[in-house]
């Protein structure tokens, strides 16, 4: 199916060419020549648009013509109306390798979130789940080892420390790390590692040794006070947010150029979220990222149908005052409006997505292994172990069959090469299946798509200039 898709965003006209991937800043006049251009002859465009536009001197017939013309060109050229020529491919690799770990080292948490969708860390679901947890360093370098011997040929791999609250559990990181350290030249492979933290006992030592050896380290804090203060209560229903605050601030004085993000989660109760990445980015962060929250619909903080308008403008805000930020030298950062247009990952990555279940896999502190994080409350999608390796080969393989293509839904979606698809979860606790599709999820990924291509023609428009 070809398919080309028009928008306008913040005084911008677009055509996207969803198979070729070809971008195309538009005037008012070509625009509507390519809306047209499929479903009408030249004849019947140039009568149209003449109509429309006869308060306009400057658009004649002539100029109507050169204009279809140079569409028809284009079209040609195979970067408008593309055909699909990728609806036939498989995954390359056959037996494709694991590239990365998630490593719950703690089912437990200092914190007491109430959206949390690990129940608060413990991952209720099962017979031994939903108690409290620590990994032990045997089933973490189990873990290392199970990696290794799974990677193939894959030089980088990449391992997440996660809970729960890892820092619970900072000793079994610190020696992990430490393991795969000592092993990692004689079995050529080169880890990356990463830490997603809710700041409690984040200290100079825990900072020193991060900035050593965390590729990245992912900070959660959803923005303004009294919204990250809402849901991120201690136990005994303390806000959180004076007393991890600065030790963030702290932290990322002392990273210096090294990757980290600010992570939040937006619910219907701040959907001007934008109040809080620009109070984020008033702290000092510049590295942020603000996450739709995922839960039950009729949880009192689920987003709504009424909520989507309002977290359309939101985007569209963030894009204006993100564009703004970087002509006046002070830009922010923010993960899903990072886009590139002209080297993008390989068609492969394009159509199956994050390999959840076959390339990354989530690993419990009792070292069973899952698809990923939000599927290890669910026995029926246990995978098998670090120690005897995946056993459930039927489902690695049903994650691996699920694709851009697997889904119906994206046939006739033009971000469908974008998403991948979607995220395998967030189908399955919306619909029952991983091949379904959450809708709302999508919506939201299409718009935050088109404020990303809209910003990148917006700086192409300011080098010239």
């Amino acid at each position: 199916m070809n398919m080309v898709h028009l928008f306008t965003n913040n005084g911008y006209r677009v055509a996207v060419d969803s198979c070729s991937g070809s971008v195309h800043s538009l005037d008012d006049v070509s625009y509507d020549v390519i809306s047209l251009f499929e479903t009408k002859s030249e004849d019947e465009i140039v009568k149209e648009l003449l109509a429309k536009y006869k308060d306009r001197p400057d658009v004649t017939e002539d100029d109507l013509r050169e204009c279809a013309a140079d569409v028809r060109e284009l079209k040609n050229g195979g970067v408008l109306f593309a055909e699909d020529e990728f609806r036939d491919l498989r995954p390359k690799d056959e037996k494709s390798p694991v590239k990365a770990l998630c490593l719950h080292v703690a089912h437990t948490c200092n914190l007491n979130c109430e959206y949390c969708f690990a129940a608060q860390g413990k991952y209720s679901g099962g017979a031994d789940r939903g108690k409290p947890a620590l990994m032990s360093f045997d089933t973490a370098k189990a873990s290392i080892d199970f990696l290794i011997r799974n990677s193939g040929s894959r030089r980088n791999l990449e391992v997440d420390f996660f809970g729960g609250e890892p820092l619970l559990n900072w000793d079994v990181v610190k020696r992990t790390v430490a393991y795969a350290r000592s092993v990692e030249s004689g079995a050529g492979k080169n880890f990356r590692f990463t830490l997603t933290t809710n700041g409690v006992l984040l200290d100079d030592e825990v900072a020193d040794f991060c900035n050593r050896e965390m590729n990245n380290v992912v900070l959660s804090l959803d923005g303004r006070r009294e919204v990250h203060d809402r849901f991120r209560k201690h136990c005994d229903g303390r806000g959180s947010y004076d007393e991890i605050v600065p030790k963030f601030r702290r932290f990322v004085e002392r990273r210096g150029g090294k990757s980290y993000y600010v992570r939040g989660t937006f619910t219907h109760m701040n959907t001007d979220f934008t109040n809080d990445l620009f109070h984020m980015a008033a702290l000092g962060f510049r590295e942020l990222s603000m996450e739709p929250v995922v839960c039950a619909p009729s949880d009192p903080y689920a987003l709504t149908e009424e909520d989507l308008p309002v977290l359309f403008e939101q985007y569209d805000l963030l894009a204006r005052e993100m564009l703004r930020r970087e002509r006046e030298g002070d830009p922010i950062t923010f993960y899903h409006f990072m886009v590139d247009l002209t080297e993008g990952p390989c068609i492969y990555k394009r159509i199956t997505g994050c390999g959840s279940g076959f390339e990354y896999m989530a690993v419990t502190p009792w070292g069973e292994l899952f698809p990923c994080h939000q599927f290890v409350n669910d026995p029926s999608y246990s995978l098998g172990s670090v120690w005897d390796g995946v056993t459930n080969t039927e489902l690695s393989e049903r994650f691996r069959r699920s694709n851009v293509y697997s889904h119906p839904e994206c046939a006739d979606c033009w971000a469908r090469l974008w998403c991948s698809g979607g995220c395998a979860a967030n189908a399955y606790h919306a619909t029952g299946d991983i091949d379904g599709v959450y809708e709302y999820g999508c919506r939201l990924f299409r718009h935050r798509m088109e404020c990303a291509i809209m910003m990148n023609i917006a700086r192409e428009d300011d080098g010239e200039k």
